[in-house]
């Protein structure tokens, strides 16, 4: 079970002037508040990836997932998985499962999570309220924290007097420095409260993000802000700077759209003792029109790439090159080298295009590295899944899997490259007008002996020497078989190209 953490001090916090003693805090505290971090690089590598089960696993969520698993095991520490389900309208089992399945089928094993369990359980938020409460009510009685009677209509007044003045729209602090008995009159009339954090007037944070650099923000721009609802529900970045904290998270790696929430989490982690991690807050992932990649673009979200025929190596390999690279040339990785070779110093901090037309060349660069035999078994798995063939294995699927395989990028391109090549009308070539004639005309002894000439590889030897080598060739073959070259080979072949099989008339020389 989670229980308060002294800690490693992975990365302390440095404030000047330190928060005053609480009877002092809740009145008259001049706050100011300068934060300045140090690592200690001998702490153990603990990471985590925390989904909000309210739909499938964007892509964008499947490369911070890869980043952190990639730093964790480049380091030798542990991949954590947390469930953040607080939203309880929208979280649902069936995404939370969904969202398992996803990071499964990627190869991205959790060393602590759901279905794995640890020490730092449980690991769904919705699981862990009790906790959360315990860590208000220590806010409270330091008095970094105080209730908040203000309902949502004078909540919206104050917006909109700081809207007219053109100022933030900050809390005023109205009931910061409440009396005693004011509080207690408003608890005995039973009035819903929101407990508020105390955020120093005056000062600046300063963090040093190991993707952006120094990162800075200035607290006058904040205002007192709500940890715990009215309805006992914790506050996004209250129950994560716990979770963080109680877990003994020591590095934070999450899209950049979360970066501004540090702000906030700071000033949790300092009130409560708790050491900070480091933070790495990495690009967004962009359409080719360098707006955020969105379902409007097309397909974004693992399931739909792994139903579309995407193998789960090649999504690996495409998705950790969004930002990153080893410096070399080469674009081509396994899990296991982009675990040699991951750095979150080479993360690049601007946006990364998605471009699916190169995550299909790569599909297909990975699906040609596939030993033959599971390729043959992958496919043919697929082709009786489909209806396309009443049998998986066989000599029939490897040699339809040899034939076509140079000229597919995805597995499920193999079913229209099958079906191009089952709906030859091989029946109605042999009976036309100019079929016959060939069948009749022993087709059977030529198609031996040009069969045993392509076993051999004497055909192949003939067509590498060019057209003249092919026509002597094919003048020996006739001699052999006491047959015209010319219309030796006359009729309707099968031609082999990148969309499938089509047939035309070719004439041979």
């Amino acid at each position: 079970m989670a229980a308060l953490v002294a800690g490693t001090p992975w990365m302390r916090i440095r404030v000047i002037p330190e928060f005053a003693p609480p009877f002092i805090f809740r009145r008259h505290f001049r706050r100011n508040f300068s934060v300045r971090a140090s690592i200690d690089s001998d702490a153990p590598v603990r990471v985590r990836f925390a989904p909000s089960p309210t739909g499938n696993l964007h892509v964008g969520g499947a490369r911070t997932a890869l980043f952190n698993y990639l730093f964790a095991r480049s380091k030798g520490g542990k991949f954590v998985l947390r469930i953040e389900d607080t939203d309880l309208e929208r979280s649902t089992r069936e995404s939370e499962e969904a969202v398992l399945r996803d990071l499964a089928w990627l190869g991205l094993d959790w060393d602590e999570g759901p279905g794995v369990g640890g020490d730092y359980g449980p690991y769904r938020q919705s699981e862990r309220n009790a906790m959360y409460k315990q860590y208000a009510e220590k806010l409270l009685e330091s008095g970094h924290v105080y209730r908040c009677f203000c309902s949502n209509e004078e909540l919206e007044k104050m917006k909109e007097i700081a809207e007219l003045k053109k100022l933030p729209p900050v809390y005023s602090g109205k009931w910061a420095t409440a009396a005693d008995g004011e509080v207690e009159e408003e608890l005995a009339k039973g009035t819903p409260y929101t407990y508020r954090f105390r955020v120093p007037k005056e000062g600046s944070l300063k963090i040093n993000d190991l993707i952006r650099g120094e990162v800075s923000w200035k607290l006058d721009t904040l205002g007192d802000f709500v940890i715990m609802r009215s309805n006992g529900q914790p506050v996004y970045n209250f129950c994560v700077t716990v979770d963080d904290a109680t877990m003994a998270i020591s590095h934070v790696i999450r899209a950049e759209e979360h970066l501004p929430n540090t702000l906030r989490q700071a000033l949790i982690y300092k009130a409560l003792g708790f050491p900070m991690p480091s933070f790495a807050h990495v690009s967004l992932i962009l359409a080719p029109d360098r707006s955020k990649l969105s379902k409007r673009h097309g397909a974004t979200s693992v399931g739909q790439y792994r139903d579309m025929g995407y193998l789960p190596q090649a999504m690996v390999n495409y998705l950790a090159l969004l930002g990153w690279g080893d410096g070399t040339e080469n674009e081509f990785f396994t899990i296991d080298q982009l675990v040699e070779k991951f750095s979150i110093g080479r993360v690049n901090k601007s946006g990364a295009v998605f471009d699916s037309t190169k995550l299909r060349w790569m599909n297909g660069q990975h699906l040609r590295a596939i030993p033959f035999e599971e390729l043959s078994q992958l496919i043919g798995e697929r082709w009786k899944s489909t209806g396309l063939l009443t049998e998986s294995e066989g000599p029939f699927v490897e040699d339809a899997v040899q034939l076509l395989k140079d000229g597919i990028d995805l597995v499920t391109d193999s079913d229209t490259a099958l079906s191009s090549l089952l709906s030859y009308p091989v029946h109605a070539t042999l009976t036309s007008p100019e079929g016959r004639p060939i069948v009749e005309d022993k087709l059977s002894e030529v198609s031996a002996h040009l069969l045993a000439a392509y076993d051999s590889g004497e055909l192949f030897g003939a067509l590498e020497e060019g057209l003249a080598g092919w026509q002597k060739w094919v003048k020996g073959f006739g001699k052999t078989l006491k047959r015209k070259a010319v219309t030796l080979m006359a009729g309707e072949v099968i031609v082999h190209a990148p969309e499938g099989f089509i047939n035309r008339k070719t004439p041979w020389p």
